[in-house]
């Protein structure tokens, strides 16, 4: 064990490690609350066991291995700065814990204050609704939904283990948690094809929705019940999608005719997402050219009514795409 005969001792340590990590990346230089949520929620105790990718699939790590130095990878796994695989299903993914530097960033953006009422849409291991308890200081403050009965129950039970108490819903995330509403802040930790409109409804105007929406995160602001409109962050964002009713994503587009270094490219592949069915590849390059590369910031969503559409630079510009 390398000198580390108590587990509960080199999870601190692994975890102070991660928060260091998470420090220097700058992820809540803007919200430095953050970082003692971070330091405090156990990590570890979300993830009993993971999947690592291997050659020809995954191996599993757990926390109880009987081998003292499977138990320790398993640990220093769970601390790691990684996405880690907590569900699969004839070898496809079901739900993961995402990256917690990516967590950090994307729960700055969230902009939460003192008293806000969250909703999560994917409870995944419990571990961010966790965070999110911590942060307020008041669990009753947090919902986490998921689709998946066995999901939402094994959030529920590392919460208790860890001290948490959020409610945790069984249910369809795009038809939101009516009976909790309303809410100021929505955060989903899946990747939408659309925004939920249900969502619009159950947000208090001012709220803020931070969600993965083709390959990007978009923040919108919620100016009522039918009005939403936000910019997405610069990162890129690769999630599980989200599961339920009506739910689909159109196929790969054709490529044919569009130059291998924008085929290769993460920013033209997000701009063909955001287009799907509204701009044919080779339409998409002819504007990636002209905009010079764009990059995920310019690129924004607007919601009003019955319509949705994806936007460059001006929600009323030229360059504007529906979206379902």
């Amino acid at each position: 064990m390398g000198g580390h005969q108590d587990l509960t001792g080199l999870a601190a340590s692994a975890r102070a490690e991660l928060v260091r990590e998470i420090e220097l990346s700058g992820a809540w230089a803007a919200d430095p609350v953050w970082r003692e949520a971070f330091e405090t929620v156990p990590r570890h105790l979300f993830v009993p066991y993971y999947y690592v990718g291997v050659r020809g699939g995954y191996e599993r790590r757990w926390g109880e291995h009987p081998d003292p130095a499977a138990r320790e990878r398993w640990v220093r796994g769970a601390y790691a700065d990684v996405p880690l695989a907590t569900r699969l299903r004839d070898g496809e993914l079901l739900s993961s814990s995402s990256q917690p530097s990516l967590m950090a960033m994307m729960l700055v953006e969230l902009d939460v204050a003192d008293g806000n009422r969250v909703l999560e849409i994917g409870a995944g291991t419990g571990y961010n609704a966790a965070l999110l308890a911590h942060r307020l200081g008041d669990d009753d403050l947090v919902t986490t939904i998921d689709l998946d009965p066995d999901i939402t129950e094994s959030a529920r039970r590392h919460l208790t283990a860890a001290g948490y108490r959020p409610a945790v819903v069984t249910g369809d995330g795009a038809r939101g948690v009516p009976e909790r509403a309303p809410f100021d802040r929505i955060i989903a930790t899946c990747a939408l094809s659309t925004i939920p409109r249900a969502w619009l409804v159950q947000c208090r105007s001012g709220g803020r929705i931070l969600a993965p929406l083709a390959t990007g995160l978009i923040a919108l602001t919620v100016h009522d019940a039918g009005h939403a409109e936000g910019h997405f962050l610069h990162t890129p964002a690769y999630f599980v999608p989200l599961r339920g009713a009506g739910r689909s994503e159109p196929g790969p587009p054709g490529l044919g005719g569009v130059p291998r270094r924008a085929r290769d490219d993460d920013l033209f592949r997000f701009l063909l997402a955001l287009t799907r069915g509204s701009l044919d590849p080779q339409e998409a390059y002819a504007l990636w050219e002209r905009e010079d590369a764009p990059r995920r910031e310019r690129y924004g969503i607007t919601v009003r009514g019955e319509r949705a559409w994806a936007w460059l630079d001006d929600p009323e510009g030229p360059y504007a795409w529906p979206f379902a």
